[in-house]
């Protein structure tokens, strides 16, 4: 795996494994701009590309954790992308993946 892993957390949660963006991502990437996010019902595999974000001082491809089915996008990131950017780490989640 890539320096990446150290990019994201994961929690298990009702819906299966929420995926989120660790402080340690934070400071790496600095602020992020946009997020290419899947959309719920997407099939994900682990390793292969499961998101983009661009930021300021990058833009990074984060491969999926888990391989399963995207149950959930954080509707926090509908209208801008704060969430990633603020110290609350539970807030800077992704999606959950329902696995296989």
């Amino acid at each position: 795996m890539s320096e990446m892993v150290k990019y994201f957390w994961t929690k298990a949660v009702n819906d299966g494994t929420r995926i989120g963006l660790t402080t340690e991502g934070q400071d790496e990437l600095g602020t992020i701009k946009f997020a290419k996010l899947p959309e719920v019902g997407d099939d994900v595999k682990k390793g292969e590309n499961l998101l983009s974000v661009e930021a300021d001082k990058a833009v990074s491809d984060i491969p999926s954790p888990v391989s399963g089915k995207v149950a959930a996008v954080n509707p926090a990131l509908a209208n801008d992308f704060d969430a990633l950017n603020g110290s609350d780490v539970d807030a800077a989640w992704f999606v959950d993946v329902q696995e296989d």
